[in-house]
């Protein structure tokens, strides 16, 4: 299993030792090492934007600014887009009035920033470690390295970097994943331990995946699979990994506390929509073909397509 917040600060606290510190100098670029990038991103689908429903909207936009280094692109006062040099990720909508959402609905597990190389990640990890982030957990899955926390409105938020694809096991169609204890210290090798040189998210960091809590897996399936046209890359108990292009998931599905949930509660706080950028015009007019003939109302907006889950979850399908 990975390890538990607990455990992530006490080996943090050993592999950092005592000589830990901030450095006062002026903030420092994000720089990516020379190494294997992934990026998943080079498929022919891939999650593009998530937006958000936001009852603190200033205490969200801190967050995702100084955990994950995201910078505002736009803001005014119902709402504000961050991301990195101009490219939006997050869309933060405010809703004051908006309500919780009951643990066991259809809701969003979370939402996942894939750092271009190991060497930021273990950047990203110092940066955690020095400002005391509340991490929720960490996880070596096989084909990734993996740090999760919470934003203040309970949004799970993961933090990967890939491993190398040839270093991914697939056979029959399906990609060995699990959940595994993640070697901080040799993660930690990569980075400087004394200093927190993590000033803004890495030129190029993605959403790399998203990760839904579901009423039924079938119909999750037969909605994100079998209408938008995402291969199932790995199954297990309670949960289905999908993807485009051989990548290990771009969303994935779990009943692990949702089973037989009914359609979301609009007003909640969390999800509101998401996008996945199409990179071919003919997967788009077959992705519209197929969800209309299976009775799904497809709205044209500009030519991108929005239509709905079977919970309630706005997908925007843009041709990029």
């Amino acid at each position: 299993m990975g390890i538990d917040r607990r455990g992530f600060l006490s080996a943090f606290a050993a592999a950092l030792g005592t000589s830990l510190s901030v450095s006062v100098g002026g903030p420092a670029l994000a720089q990516s090492q020379p190494e294997e990038r992934v990026s998943a991103h080079r498929r022919p689908m891939f999650i593009e934007r998530v937006g958000l429903r936001a009852r603190d909207l200033a205490r969200m936009i801190a967050f995702y600014r100084e955990v994950i280094g995201l910078e505002i692109i736009r803001r005014d006062e119902s709402g504000a887009l961050l991301g990195i040099d101009g490219g939006g990720l997050i869309e933060l909508m405010g809703y004051p009035d908006a309500v919780k959402a009951r643990p066991d609905a259809a809701d969003l597990y979370h939402i996942a920033f894939e750092m271009p190389t190991r060497t930021d990640l273990a950047r990203w990890v110092i940066h955690a470690a020095t400002n005391r982030f509340q991490v929720s957990g960490l996880a070596d899955h096989r084909v990734t390295e993996s740090v999760y926390l919470n934003d203040p409105e309970g949004n799970g938020v993961e933090v990967y970097a890939d491993r190398p694809e040839a270093q991914w096991d697939w056979s029959g169609g399906e990609v060995a994943m699990g959940v595994f204890d993640l070697d901080i210290d040799d993660l930690l090798k990569l980075a400087d331990r004394s200093r927190d040189d993590y000033a803004t998210a890495p030129a190029g960091m993605p959403l790399g995946h998203i990760h839904l809590r579901v009423g039924d897996l079938a119909a999750a399936e037969r909605f994100y699979s079998g209408l938008i046209g995402l291969d199932v890359t790995r199954r297990a108990p309670g949960v289905i990994f999908m993807s485009s292009g051989k990548y290990h998931h771009h969303v994935a599905v779990n009943v692990w506390e949702s089973a037989g949930a009914p359609l979301r509660d609009q007003r909640a706080l969390g999800l509101a929509w998401f996008s996945i950028a199409v990179t071919d015009r003919s997967m788009l007019e077959s992705q519209e073909s197929r969800l209309r003939e299976a009775g799904i109302p497809v709205k044209n907006v500009d030519g991108r397509l929005d239509v709905t889950d079977p919970w309630g979850n706005e997908v925007r399908l843009t041709l990029v």
